[in-house]
């Protein structure tokens, strides 16, 4: 016979999961248990996150880059052109407004984005946000040949 499996499961960052709805959020069949909370107790105020909301002028983090990388990861190849040698250019000074407005961008079905990037359309009322039109003008970027640039 298998023993019965615990109702907690290891959390991320170490303390007690909350795995059901019994007031202490332990578990149903504590109630009543010295140290657990009555039905109809309030329970003791969450932990506070301590995480503080991103400003839009943050830098992202590398775990959040690396994520909008990979988001943006299409299957044109034309597009993938396009935002490598946008990540090469911009990449240490993405912030989390640019993300947005790369995201917002990325939603959009390939040959819609190509569009967009060849400059064939401009973005319609749902994507003329700041963001977007920021983020789509560093993406339709091009390099000069130095023979060109006037100085």
């Amino acid at each position: 016979m298998t023993p019965p499996r615990s109702t907690f499961s290891a959390p991320p960052q170490g303390g007690r999961t909350r795995t059901s709805d019994s007031p202490c959020g332990l578990s149903d069949a504590c109630e009543g248990q010295p140290g657990c909370l009555p039905a109809g107790a309030a329970s003791s105020p969450a932990e506070p996150d301590l995480r503080l909301p991103l400003a839009q002028d943050d830098l992202l983090d590398e775990r959040s880059l690396s994520r909008l990388h990979w988001r943006c990861r299409r299957g044109l190849l034309e597009n993938d052109l396009f935002v490598e040698r946008f990540f090469k250019r911009h990449e240490s000074g993405l912030t989390v407004r640019h993300a947005d407005g790369l995201q917002a961008l990325m939603d959009l079905a390939d040959n819609d984005l190509l569009d967009l990037l060849l400059a064939r359309r401009e973005p319609d009322a749902e994507l003329a946000r700041p963001e977007v039109i920021e983020v789509l003008g560093m993406l339709r970027a091009r390099d000069l040949p130095p023979a060109l640039i006037l100085t």
